[in-house]
């Protein structure tokens, strides 16, 4: 099988990058590695760094399988709305390093880790679904509302805008913004201070405040694998 998701670990930081072509594509592949590195990572106990390529987080869900059909496409979504919210319940931090554009699946990912760092430059960042002819799913609709300023949920989600990486800070998908080749040794910074974090605490704490969120998020879940129609 190719690798899509390079795993490293290194002083209690497990780093994963997503490495599959031009658009980071998240196909089923990818997803599966992606769950087995975070396996690793609750394993070893490391607090993660999540990457894409140089320019690029995701361009989100791999179009190949969206295109086969119905079917196809909801069984996709279904498995990465899964990923999403096992990172919005992770028990150990997961920082978002987004190393480019982030669009649609990229972006809820960003949506659903901990805390994260983008870099400036000419990138894009949001969910372009309507625009592409999308409808929304449930999954996509309660991520963006969880985390997205309330101002910026409906331009968002409804209006399919897409944020420099500066609008993306004050939308919600970015909590900061740093040159390029600063991206990796501002994410590490980060890494090392939430190591001293109590994780029994934080795992705790992260529970208890998103409980309300997760149980939507799990019917929502439900709801959009019952409806064939669905996209993210």
């Amino acid at each position: 099988m190719t690798d899509f998701v390079d795993y490293s670990l290194n002083d209690g930081v497990a780093t994963i990058v997503i490495n599959n072509g031009k658009a980071n594509a998240l196909s089923h592949e990818v997803f599966e590695q992606l769950n087995k590195a975070l396996d690793q990572a609750e394993q070893d106990k490391a607090v993660v760094i999540l990457s894409g390529q140089p320019g690029i987080f995701s361009g989100g869900y791999d179009l190949k399988e969206m295109q086969k059909g119905m079917k196809e496409a909801a069984a996709l979504v279904t498995v990465g709305s899964k990923l999403t919210r096992r990172l919005a319940a992770f028990p150990l931090p997961v920082i978002g390093a987004c190393s480019g554009h982030a669009i649609a699946k990229g972006a809820f990912i960003m949506l659903s880790v901990d805390y994260r760092v983008g870099v400036e430059g000419d990138f894009k960042l949001g969910l372009n679904e309507v625009a592409i002819g999308m409808t929304m799913h449930h999954a996509g609709i309660e991520i963006a509302r969880h985390r997205l300023a309330p101002a910026h949920f409906y331009r968002s989600v409804i209006n399919a805008e897409i944020y420099s990486p500066e609008g993306a800070v004050a939308a919600g998908f970015l909590d900061e913004v740093v040159a390029p080749e600063q991206l990796m040794n501002r994410a590490s910074e980060l890494a090392q201070a939430f190591r001293k974090l109590n994780m029994r605490a934080h795992a705790q704490t992260k529970l208890k405040a998103k409980a309300g969120y997760l149980e939507l998020l799990d019917r929502s879940i439900e709801k959009d694998s019952e409806s064939l129609g669905i996209s993210g």
